[in-house]
């Protein structure tokens, strides 16, 4: 048996690392405190631990077939089909593999996307070889799908085989539904006109998947890693009954449905999440009777996690998603282009959306290794959580009587709701960071370009008979945005933003950690930050103040200066015209003296900077 030092023949020159001795160094380093604070949860509860041991007895779990690339997608969403079919040639003439046809009213709209006629699919599809290999994949909704048959037309007008073609068409009414809120049909009526699209699109020679199972609904909507993977098990399950339920045997109908995944930015958790929707996919398989196949997972860059202010840390975020999706084995990857938030993406950005997979396949050769996470312990334990608790919430969905059903009752949105009102507090409280918006803000970024174009207008989507509460997209950085355009919008009103005044006290060494984090934090909100010296004279500090034409102030220093200093300097700021001063730190003993001596509130990590900052600005209206 080959050991550590026969592998790695330094390693005989050092002493055995071992926990017990790792665990000494860490309790040295926590000095008193309790182990359990480098203990981490997810949204589901799910402990992480800050220090793994291998994983033994583990197998890869199968997704693409080795060294395979996945499909590089790109988003075709254009409202003019022209300009939509331009774009999609000069894609796939520089790296794209894939193309998702966006369609104006489905689950990855956001607001654009192709008129779902006959006339505009023929524009967009003009030129693009759908027999060579390209990968298509159909993004519809209610009101847009009418889009999969005229594709399906387009093929066979054409004299294209159907069965050399590569498309997904994304029959998906259940995430529609949960998008929306309403069916105007019962799960009885709404089942015989997708199995009758699906059985009919078989019959003309595609091969599919036709149904998709969109886990992006909950994940866009706030909601966890557990509860995304229990609706596509979900979902999934109620398309495999209805199809068989039309008569299709299973084993064909077990190619006929696929999967849609976020991936987002947290990288672990990402990839625990892929690779546990296959292993739990293969238990329903094997419920069913049937030998499992990798499913085909089909991924996002998430939607929830863009920002519209400084949109270029959007391209970091992306690349971790799609790092991780690739490496968790998706099967095509469609990556939101950083400018998405503000509008329809340029040339520019299109270009970046393409080479995040490009470079991360070419240039780092993710897909020559399958499955990379296997056996490593954080990862696996990970993934074996996400199935357990994934597989129970499905449990709760089936005895509801499946997802249309659990949709009726609240099962998913429910806990949904309790996910995102967890996650916006820990936004607010800026321990979820969401860089270039609540932390790290650029009060003087430039103006980013998107396309003008005017969404397709599409009719009302039948009555709301059978109604249930909706799952509608969101972005996590909206609060803090909204601040910001508060901000942007008194610039162009009075020609400048408003302020905070930060009253730096003593010296560098005392003021400048406390005066960082206050600038991060009020700019966050759009309240520029002005600068100061360091002061030990209340009158300087005052006229100072009055200068600065600041309508906040806010106090940082040491807690050893605050002590000797703070109610002087407090009392010179009010006495100045300073109504509303803040002070960067934690409250004391002192709390009542200070605000006594005219300190308004408090601002530290951890506390709820978001109603500190709307609180900022119905001050400063009511002045």
């Amino acid at each position: 048996m080959t050991s550590v030092t026969d592998e790695l023949p330094l390693a005989a020159d050092f002493p055995r690392a071992t926990v017990e001795d790792w665990r000494k160094l860490v309790d040295g380093v926590l000095k008193g405190a309790p182990f359990e604070k480098l203990v981490g949860k997810t949204y589901d509860g799910l402990r992480i631990d800050p220090l793994y041991p291998r994983a033994k007895g583990v197998a890869p779990v199968v997704g693409r077939p080795p060294t395979a690339p996945w499909q590089i997608m790109q988003r075709i969403d254009h409202p003019d089909a022209m300009l939509a079919n331009t774009q999609a040639l000069t894609d796939l003439e520089n790296g794209a593999t894939g193309l998702a046809l966006v369609f104006a009213g489905g689950n990855g709209a956001y607001g654009f996307g192709l008129e779902p006629s006959a006339d505009a699919v023929a524009k967009v599809l003009k030129d693009i070889h759908l027999d060579a290999g390209i990968g298509i994949e159909l993004q519809i909704g209610p009101q847009s799908r009418m889009a999969a048959i005229h594709v399906a037309e387009y093929v066979k007008s054409n004299g294209i085989d159907p069965a050399a073609c590569d498309i997904r068409f994304g029959l998906d009414p259940l995430a529609a539904g949960a998008a929306w809120g309403h069916s105007p049909y019962t799960w009885d009526e709404i089942v015989p006109a997708v199995t009758g699209g699906i059985k009919g699109l078989a019959a003309l020679g595609f091969k599919g998947p036709f149904a998709s199972a969109d886990g992006r609904v909950l994940h866009d909507a706030g909601g966890s890693e557990v509860q995304e993977l229990a609706f596509v098990l979900a979902c999934g399950v109620a398309y495999l009954r209805a199809i068989e339920g039309a008569g299709v045997p299973l084993e064909a109908a077990q190619g006929m449905v696929y999967a849609r995944l976020s991936a987002d930015a947290d990288q672990f958790l990402t990839m625990a999440k892929f690779r546990a929707l296959r292993l739990l996919w293969a238990r329903i398989e094997t419920s069913c009777g049937l030998t499992p196949k990798p499913l085909f997972i089909a991924a996002d860059t998430a939607w929830r996690m863009l920002t519209q202010r400084d949109p270029y840390v959007n391209m970091l975020r992306a690349t971790i998603a799609t790092f991780a999706a690739g490496l968790a084995g998706a099967n095509a990857i469609t990556v939101l282009p950083h400018t998405l938030a503000l509008g329809l993406p340029d040339p520019f950005a299109r270009r970046v959306a393409r080479n995040t997979q490009a470079l991360l396949l070419e240039e780092s050769n993710l897909a020559r290794v399958s499955d990379p996470a296997a056996g490593a312990g954080g990862i696996e334990t990970l993934t074996a959580q996400l199935c357990e608790a994934a597989w129970a919430l499905f449990q709760d969905s089936e005895k509801a009587g499946g997802a249309f059903a659990a949709l009726q009752q609240g099962v998913f949105q429910s806990r949904v709701a309790a996910a995102r009102k967890a996650r916006d507090a820990n936004i607010a409280k800026r321990r979820d960071v969401l860089t270039g918006a609540s932390e790290f803000p650029n009060l003087h970024e430039r103006e980013t370009t998107v396309l003008k174009a005017t969404p397709v207008a599409l009719a009302p989507y039948g009555e709301q008979k059978y109604k249930f509460d909706a799952l509608p997209p969101i972005r996590l950085a909206e609060p803090f945005e909204a601040l910001r355009d508060k901000s942007d919008a008194a610039l162009k009103a009075r020609g400048a933003r408003p302020k905070v005044f930060l009253a730096n006290l003593g010296t560098p060494a005392d003021f400048t950690a406390r005066a960082t984090f206050a600038k991060s934090l009020f700019e966050s909100g759009g309240i520029e930050a002005v600068d100061s010296e360091g002061f030990a004279d209340p009158a300087e500090l005052a006229n100072a103040f009055k200068a600065s034409g600041a309508e906040l102030a806010c106090l940082c220093s040491s807690d050893k200066v605050y002590a000797e200093h703070a109610e002087a300097a407090a009392k010179a700021l009010q006495t100045a015209g300073g109504r509303h001063i803040y002070l960067a730190g934690r409250p004391t003993d002192a709390e009542a003296a200070l605000r006594a001596a005219g300190v308004t509130g408090f601002v530290f990590a951890g506390g709820d900077a978001l109603a500190t900052l709307q609180d900022a600005y119905r001050r400063m209206e009511q002045a």
